[in-house]
């Protein structure tokens, strides 16, 4: 979804004596803050903390890199502290998640203006055409971004530009803003080594970049059609498929989990943390209430041919900070008339997992991916 497919909402400010206002912008769909005060060089960056910690909007006028140096001082400010108290898992990614909302709260405060043409007009401002074109879309008319969002679609739009290689693939993708990268290759790993009879149909359902569905027909099946309800994705694994030259195997459809019809093969990765998602790019990540998981699972024997397998590949990561348990995941499998057949597992090779300044190292470094094989009939417990 870009900019251009959300409602326009308006923010408004007082500009020397004068009211003024703008578009408000935002591809990760932050809300327009309510209040904002225009702000310059001058500005300290302990005021500018308590400013935020109020919930008040800074409209940037002043030098572009000192912007980027306040808001640097505004994430030192939100580091999380040293916390000598023996905590749980559980408690830990609690604390863990308060404080990234708390930071995204704060830096999201920091504005500055998009003017028609997508050019940042402030002095020393870098060129963000092609990024933020990516983002949200041809900017016709004076807008507002947050400054924190706006280097994030730089550094997305450099990883799309240079590409994410994927060893299954032997080939880059090369992702579109608001899709989650591939840069964890355990998920595809498991899907490119996983026994895979001689399919004649495979669905992939919630596609991302693609890569699953590309991996599946690299695989040697013939036809496999690959859902996905955001649009950013769709286009993002068209692309994929379109590099790949993949065109005559792979159909991507905007979808709500499944297709029309069945499939001998149904593959699925969804998000693998039940926890409310803070921004659309988290929600490749966290799963309310599991409604993609339970939405594939209670829906897959109405698309499986006879004989057919579903593989569901999901990290353990929610078990270990003990947000859903094993039983519970067998016990969603269960009741929707599936069993296991077997299950292959990958241990955590993302860059993460080796991070001893991550509060949550120790789960990270314990996780585990499974690709569950699933079939129809009683389960075997």
């Amino acid at each position: 979804m870009t900019a251009a497919d959300t409602p326009r909402e308006y923010i408004g400010w007082s500009q020397d004596g004068h009211a003024a206002s703008a578009l408000w912008q935002s591809a990760n769909g932050a809300s327009a803050p309510k209040r904002v005060v225009p702000v310059d060089d001058t500005i300290t960056a302990d005021a500018a903390y308590r400013l935020a910690s109020q919930g008040v909007a800074m409209l940037w006028n002043g030098d572009f890199q000192n912007a980027r140096q306040i808001l640097t001082a505004l994430e030192h400010r939100t580091r999380p502290r040293p916390d000598r108290i023996e905590r749980t898992t559980a408690e830990l990614f609690y604390r863990y998640r308060q404080n990234r909302s708390h930071r995204a709260r704060i830096l999201g405060l920091l504005l500055v203006p998009l003017d028609d043409g997508n050019v940042i007009g402030l002095r020393r401002a870098p060129d963000v055409v092609a990024a933020t074109v990516d983002a949200y879309g041809s900017i016709t008319e004076a807008s507002v971004v947050s400054l924190h969002e706006v280097l994030g679609t730089i550094g997305a739009h450099q990883w799309r530009t240079k590409g994410i290689p994927v060893a299954a693939l032997n080939a880059k993708v090369y992702p579109h803003y608001g899709t989650f990268f591939p840069v964890r290759s355990e998920y595809v790993d498991l899907v490119a080594s996983a026994p895979l009879g001689t399919p004649r149909v495979a669905f992939d359902i919630g596609t991302g970049t693609g890569v699953l569905a590309a991996v599946l027909a690299t695989r040697g099946v013939p036809r496999v059609v690959a859902t996905d309800i955001e649009p950013r994705a769709v286009a993002s694994a068209r692309e994929t498929v379109s590099r790949l030259k993949l065109d005559d195997r792979v159909e991507v459809q905007l979808a709500d989990l499944f297709p029309d019809g069945r499939a001998d093969l149904i593959v699925c990765n969804p998000p693998w943390i039940p926890a409310t998602a803070h921004s659309l790019l988290d929600a490749a990540v966290y799963d309310p209430g599991s409604r993609m998981l339970k939405g594939f699972l209670a829906g897959v024997l109405d698309h499986l041919q006879p004989g057919g397998e579903a593989w569901l590949v999901l990290s353990d990561f929610a078990e270990l900070v003990g947000l859903r348990s094993r039983d519970d995941l067998m016990n969603v499998i269960d009741a929707a008339g599936l069993r296991v057949l077997g299950a292959l597992e990958a241990p955590a090779g993302h860059s993460r997992a080796s991070d001893t300044n991550d509060p949550l190292h120790a789960v990270r470094r314990n996780e585990v991916t499974s690709l569950w094989r699933l079939t129809a009939g009683e389960p075997a417990r």
